[in-house]
């Protein structure tokens, strides 16, 4: 079974940046993408970015220019860097990985709470 551990959220003013981390527990081999979700209190989950194992990348057009999805696969982690943030980024994020372990499977982090204050 693999686990995604996520870290790097925070609180930060308008402006500002933050780099989450999903770190998998195991070496994944076969990964169709993985990427990065959003939930705001109220409304529902948002793709924010993904990234296919060739490494395409797609963004959400609100964050398309600011954010940037990134992996180090030595170290089974992907990352999220996150700059120029507004109050509207406030959200908690979920990093997915759609991978092959046993069988295909989409795997989530815990979550990460990002908040921007104005």
């Amino acid at each position: 079974q693999v686990q995604l551990v996520e870290s790097g959220g925070g609180l930060v003013q308008a402006g500002g940046s933050l780099r989450l981390s999903c770190a998998a527990s195991a070496t994944i081999f076969k990964i169709n993408t993985m990427g990065w979700y959003r939930q705001a209190p109220g409304k529902q989950r948002e793709l924010v970015a993904t990234m296919t194992s060739s490494g395409s990348t797609n963004y959400a057009d609100s964050v398309k220019g600011r954010f940037t999805i990134s992996r180090d696969n030595a170290k089974n982690t992907v990352y999220l860097q996150m700059n120029s943030l507004k109050p509207e980024d406030t959200a908690v994020y979920y990093c997915y990985y759609k991978a092959f372990v046993a069988e295909w499977a989409t795997y989530w982090g815990q979550g990460t709470q990002v908040t921007v204050s104005s």
